[in-house]
C-alpha cells in the first residue's frame, strides 16, 4: 500500500528492482518518466577458473537504487518495469536527504559504471587466477611495469619461491573491492 502525500516537493527514495536489473529499472525510469536516478554500478575483475580473470559488473547496492520523485507519483513508480518495490518501513516511506545521495555521487563519481582497476605494488596479497599456480595465494615480490609483468613470492613445496607472472594472471584479494569505498 501507497501512502497518500499532500503536496510534498520531489524527493530521493530507495527503490528495490528486480534481481540484477537495478540499471535496467533505473534507466526505464528515467527515460519514460523522466526522474533523475542514481543506480550506481562497479566494473572489477573476477577470478574465473576456466578462463583467468574476467572483468565483471556488478550493482553496488545489489538490489537496490535511487530514484527523485515527487511523492504523488510515488503509486506509478512502485509498479514501473523492473521495480518491485519501494523500501519502507510499515506504514513510513523515508526520503534520502539530497545530501546523502550527492556524498555517495562524489565518493562513487558521477560516471555510470566506476571502474575498480587495481594497481598492483609491492607487498599486496594475490591470488593466481591463470596458468600453473592457478588457486595459490601469493604476495607480489616486484612490479615490472614495461612488461606488464609482475614477480610474486610463493609458498612451494614447503619454501618460498619468486615466480614472474602475467598482471593479468592475478586479482587482488576480495577485500580490496570494499577498500575502496572506505577511502573514498
Amino acid at each position: 500500500m501507497i501512502p497518500e502525500q499532500i503536496e510534498q516537493p520531489a524527493a530521493w527514495f530507495c527503490l528495490v528492482a528486480q534481481p540484477k536489473c537495478e540499471h535496467l529499472a533505473a534507466a526505464q525510469l528515467a527515460e519514460r518518466q523522466g526522474l533523475k536516478v542514481f543506480a550506481p554500478r562497479i566494473r572489477f575483475r573476477r577470478p574465473n577458473r576456466g578462463k583467468g580473470p574476467i572483468w565483471t559488473t556488478e550493482a553496488l547496492f545489489p538490489g537496490y537504487f535511487f530514484a527523485n520523485v515527487d511523492p504523488a507519483a510515488l503509486r506509478q513508480v512502485h509498479h514501473a518495469p523492473n521495480v518491485r518495490g519501494i523500501v519502507h518501513f510499515g506504514d513510513s516511506w523515508p526520503s534520502i536527504p539530497d545530501q546523502t545521495i550527492e556524498e555517495l555521487i562524489r565518493t562513487v563519481g558521477e560516471a555510470e559504471i566506476h571502474i575498480i582497476d587495481p594497481e598492483l605494488s609491492a607487498g599486496d596479497q594475490v591470488k593466481i587466477v591463470e596458468g600453473n599456480f592457478q588457486g595459490f595465494e601469493a604476495v607480489v615480490a616486484r612490479v615490472m611495469p614495461a612488461r606488464e609483468r609482475i614477480a610474486v613470492l610463493l609458498d612451494f613445496l614447503g619454501r618460498q619461491t619468486v615466480v614472474e607472472l602475467e598482471n593479468a594472471a592475478v586479482v587482488k584479494g576480495e577485500e580490496q573491492r570494499q577498500v575502496l569505498f572506505r577511502a573514498g
